[in-house]
C-alpha cells in the first residue's frame, strides 16, 4: 500500500467509526468505491454519504473535533439543504467529503443496496460501501454534471465495468439510468469497455 493510499484510509476510519457510534448510515462511495469494485487509482480525498439529522451533529462533532477541522454551521446547512461538508484530517491533511442525502428515490435505493466490506490495510478496516451499481451511476452523473470531459469518472466508469462485468445488475443499471437521465452515457460506457451490448 503507498504512503498516501495508508493516509487516506487514516483519514476514514476515524470517521467511519463515529458516524457508527453515532448510529449513523453511511456508506463510501466516489474513487475509493470504485477502486475496490473496478481498477484503483490514487486519490488524496475520500467521499462518504451519510444520513444525518439534526441530533446526530453535537455527537460527531465531539468524537470529530480533535483530530479533523470540523464546522459545525457547515454540518448543520448540509443537513437542511441536502449537501456536503468536508472534514479535514489534521495529521494527513486529508479531505474528507461528507454529502448528506436520504431525501430522493435514488439516494434511499443506494443505502438500501450498501455492502459491507473489508478493505486491505496494515489494520483491517470494514466499511459500507456504496455498490457496483450505484458506484456506476453515480459516477456517471457526475461525469455529466462536470461538463463529460473528467477522464478519471470515465475511467473510473470503465474500470467498474470491466472488471464487475458479468456480476452486474444490468437491468438495475438500466432502470436508473433512464430514470436519472443517463441512458446515453451507460449504453457508451458500456460499449467503450467492450462488454455485450446492454438489452
Amino acid at each position: 500500500m503507498s504512503p498516501q493510499e495508508t493516509e487516506l484510509f487514516s483519514a476514514i476510519r476515524p470517521v467511519v467509526a463515529a458516524l457508527q457510534e453515532c448510529d449513523v448510515a453511511y456508506y463510501v462511495c466516489g474513487s475509493v468505491a470504485s477502486g475496490v469494485f473496478g481498477e484503483p487509482r490514487q486519490t488524496l480525498d475520500a467521499d462518504i454519504v451519510a444520513a444525518l439529522w439534526g441530533r446526530h451533529v453535537g455527537p460527531l462533532v465531539s468524537r470529530l473535533s480533535c483530530d479533523y477541522y470540523v464546522d459545525e454551521p457547515m454540518i448543520l446547512r448540509a443537513i437542511e439543504h441536502q449537501s456536503s461538508f468536508n472534514l479535514i484530517h489534521l495529521a494527513t491533511m486529508v479531505k474528507v467529503d461528507v454529502y448528506v442525502s436520504w431525501r430522493s428515490d435514488f439516494a434511499r435505493s443506494q443505502f438500501g443496496r450498501r455492502v459491507r466490506a473489508n478493505i486491505s490495510t496494515e489494520t483491517p478496516l470494514e466499511i459500507y460501501l456504496a455498490s457496483a451499481e450505484d458506484t456506476i451511476l453515480s459516477k456517471l452523473d457526475w461525469y455529466r454534471q462536470g461538463g463529460s470531459v473528467s477522464d478519471r469518472q470515465w475511467r473510473d466508469v470503465l474500470g467498474v465495468l470491466k472488471v464487475q462485468a458479468g456480476a452486474l445488475d444490468r437491468a438495475y443499471l438500466r432502470d436508473w439510468a433512464a430514470r436519472l437521465n443517463l441512458t446515453d452515457l451507460l449504453r457508451r460506457a458500456i460499449d467503450d469497455a467492450g462488454l455485450p451490448p446492454d438489452s
